[in-house]
């Protein structure tokens, strides 16, 4: 019989309740057992809803207090040496400190921070040394598997395999490759594999996703070499290789070639492989299907999905099939079952986690049992599906045709950027190294609870008008009291800075509970696009027209690009992601024009997503930079050249995709390098970036407040790196996370900080 599988769980509960557990600790409101306490009843409801819904095989382990991949490093005993320091009294404390930095005993940054493969999930980069020790630290991991096996007889333990686990980090101090360690760590998973043996674990989902990569020869030999090694350890525990969020392409003979029981197949975002896949799988092995989309809220059209399983049962008989996701569901939203903002008609095309689990056990007894044992969900469903395709809300032929209008001529700049930069600079006359911040402000609860209370209809709108007005008065006096070259309005108004435009722009929904773990406590919500989009009217003119009125200084236009607001939005799947996106971009160009045509001289097109969006495979890569450059110029190029645009883009790697950055003609890019000590910036050195470049010079996602002398040693590298003529000196990310006290203590570093270089360069 086929297996009703989950490769993994949203992990901040229905009512996002891990996100208060950690932020009431941090606070100091509760202690670490009260911590652990409510984090396990979390993951306990987690695994119930699983079995509940007919899930077999148990994923356990996927759970996470802040980041998996921080997880597995200290599994391995990956703890860098700064790190090791007795000032930190607690093993929790110590966690924390490498997730977010702490000035709490000890002074220390957090680690580096990354996207997850091309997701909006930000992982913590491991640091290894060329001295690197090992040592298993999987108490934890084993507790949580006896808690499950109480719940459920089958649980699949979420192992990151060895050598992403290597390839994720970074090799300190060294220009070799972090496998050269590989042999050391592999004795720590062979240990833990002889445990888990020990524990009665059947099977373990060993996560390879660097298999969703072009790989080159050392990696393939190294995933050989790894469990080639490991298979003594093992014993009776079987390994279903799992990848995702692409196909496997030239690497499908070498998953199949290895020593290992299943190979799971992403077949939303791979549909084509398992045709190649029933060529390779060996007569020992099973295959697993990932059938149902993890990372996006569509209903799966079951019926399409069935006739994909029956293909593998005609080949491979269902007794060797495992029915599971494409991925962790942890890029999922938890339940559609409370949504009250979503209307009934668009609400009955989605899925959210909970339901992806009905339709994976659907499919599961679908393919066991026959369609006719569940002929009902299979019609409803059918149902749903056709109700979307043919829905008049999907299409609004004004859209199409305007969409249908754009030239090349509409992508460009009137001049190039050292003609802009002049009029620019007779316009705004700023200082060398001008300062400035990426956006938002503080979100205090005084701000949260009036947009509630306003939404709620608890407080009048020309109340919550006043409101917001007094916050960006004070906003305002704050920043100018600081000293910033270049304001913003503080952005108090806004939830978020996608859904905040989704709620405005036609073509999208916003859900109510619809949350998704973006890093440790901070969750956002993304929109849903169902429709072509377009923008009724100016969504952010008058907030900035009032905050430019309130000062002599030149405060930024607030935008969010339509890479981003495309990617951060849960989006359509029944259209090119190019035709959205462009729609989104002739919105934005519009909100751009009317900025400036009310006053406002610099506008800001966020872009923090471009690289997030570019697909794994390098043959893949250029044909998306070249729409998603454009879509970008699209939205920006409709000012004059006195109207500076800035945008801004955090936590990746950008060096690949540098021509394309370049491209994008913004007269100033922010981007983020506090975490990397500015190793990001070179880069953009050696690359000789034609334009203008904020580097973060302090992370914004720590609670810790750098001094001023950090923040100048910071910005000595970047002008080795730079002009200084065309620097500016910012945080690395917005502020809505962080709270005034600490935000104007490092902002004041900040700002001493540039007047400091100025000196030293006068």
């Amino acid at each position: 019989m086929a297996i009703a599988t989950n490769l993994g769980f949203p992990r901040i509960g229905a009512k996002r309740e891990l996100k208060w557990l950690l932020e009431k600790y941090w606070k100091g409101s509760i202690g670490a057992e009260d911590l652990r306490t409510g984090a396990e009843q979390v993951r306990q409801t987690n695994w119930k809803t699983q079995v509940e819904a007919g899930i077999e095989q148990l994923p356990v382990g996927d759970f996470s207090l802040y980041d998996h991949v921080l997880d597995w490093a200290l599994r391995v005993g990956a703890v860098p040496a700064a790190y090791q320091t007795s000032q930190l009294v607690s093993e929790l404390d110590r966690y924390f400190a490498m997730a977010r930095g702490t000035q709490k005993g000890a002074d220390l940054p957090a680690l580096e921070m990354t996207k997850w493969f091309n997701t909006n999930y930000h992982y913590i980069v491991p640091e290894w040394s060329a001295d690197q020790v090992f040592e298993l630290n999987a108490d934890a991991l084993l507790a949580e598997i006896a808690a499950a096996q109480a719940i459920a007889p089958d649980v699949r333990p979420v192992v990151l395999g060895p050598v992403s686990l290597l390839l994720l980090g970074k090799l300190k101090g060294s220009s070799a490759s972090p496998l050269v360690l590989l042999d050391k760590l592999l004795l720590v998973y062979q240990q833990l594999l002889t445990k888990l043996n020990e524990a009665g674990v059947k099977w373990v989902q060993w996560d390879e996703p660097i298999l969703a990569l072009d790989l080159n020869e050392e990696a393939q030999a190294a995933l050989k070499h790894s469990l080639e090694t490991l298979s003594p350890a093992r014993g009776q525990v079987k390994l279903v290789l799992t990848s995702y969020f692409e196909s496997l392409r030239e690497n499908l003979p070498l998953a199949f070639s290895l020593d290992v029981d299943a190979v799971h197949l992403d077949l939303v975002y791979g549909p084509e492989q398992l045709s190649a896949a029933l060529q390779h799988v060996r007569p020992e092995q099973s295959l697993s299907l990932g059938l149902v989309d993890g990372r996006n809220v569509w209903k799966t059209d079951l019926a399409k999905a069935l006739e994909t399983a029956q293909e593998a049962v005609a080949a491979i008989g269902k007794e060797r099939l495992l029915i599971g996701g494409s991925c962790s569901l942890l890029h999922s939203p938890v339940d559609l079952a409370g949504e009250t903002e979503i209307d009934a008609e668009v609400k009955s095309w989605l899925a959210f986690a909970r339901q992806k689990l009905d339709e994976i056990a659907i499919l599961t007894r679908a393919i066991n049992e026959g369609p006719e044992s569940v002929a009902k969900q299979l019609q409803e469903n059918a149902a749903a599906i056709e109700a979307r395709r043919t829905s008049r809300r999907t299409h609004n032929p004004e859209v199409r045709n305007r969409h249908q209008s754009i030239t090349p001529e509409s992508l460009c700049r009137q001049s190039d950027y050292q003609t802009r930069k002049s009029q620019q600079q007779q316009h705004l006359n700023l200082p060398l190294l001008p300062t400035t911040t990426i956006g938002s402000f503080p979100q205090t609860t005084e701000v949260r609870q009036a947009r509630a209370a306003f939404r709620k209809g608890d407080l009048p709108a020309d109340d919550y008008q006043q409101f917001l007005q007094t916050e960006t008065q004070k906003c305002i006096a704050r920043q100018e009291s600081l000293g910033i070259d270049v304001l913003v309005h503080g952005e108090f108004e806004r939830n978020d800075m996608v859904e905040y435009f989704g709620e405005q722009l036609e073509g999208f929904v916003v859900s109510k509970n619809g949350w998704v773990q973006s890093y440790g406590s901070r969750c956002v919500k993304p929109p849903i696009i169902f429709g072509d989009v377009y923008r009724p009217q100016a969504m952010t003119v008058e907030m900035t027209k009032y905050a430019q009125s309130l000062t002599s200084k030149p405060v930024k236009g607030m935008l969010t690009g339509p890479v981003t607001i495309l990617f951060w939005s849960f989006i359509r799947d029944d259209q090119p992601r190019r035709d959205t996106c462009e729609q989104i971009a002739l919105a934005i160009r519009d909100e751009a024009s009317d900025l400036e045509a009310a006053g406002i001289g610099v506008i800001q097109i966020d872009e923090p997503a471009l690289r997030e969006g570019l697909p794994l495979r390098d043959a893949d890569q250029a044909a998306y930079l070249r729409w998603a450059v454009d879509a970008f110029r699209l939205a920006s190029s409709g000012v004059a050249n006195q109207t500076q645009i800035h945008t801004h883009m955090c936590y990746c790697e950008f060096n690949e995709i540098l021509p394309s950055i370049a491209a994008l003609d913004a007269d100033v890019i922010s981007i983020e390098t506090s975490r990397s000590q500015m190793e990001l910036l070179d880069g953009f050195g050696s690359f000789q970036y034609p334009n203008e470049i904020g580097p973060g010079v302090y992370d914004i996602h720590s609670p810790r407040v750098p001094a001023t002398s950090e923040m100048v040693g910071l910005l000595k590298k970047a002008v080795d790196v730079i002009p200084p003529q065309r620097l500016w000196v910012n945080p690395d990310c917005g502020l809505k996370t962080r709270g005034w006290v600490e935000v104007e203590a490092a902002l004041q570093a900040m700002v001493e900080a540039a007047r400091e270089v100025r000196t030293l360069l006068a």
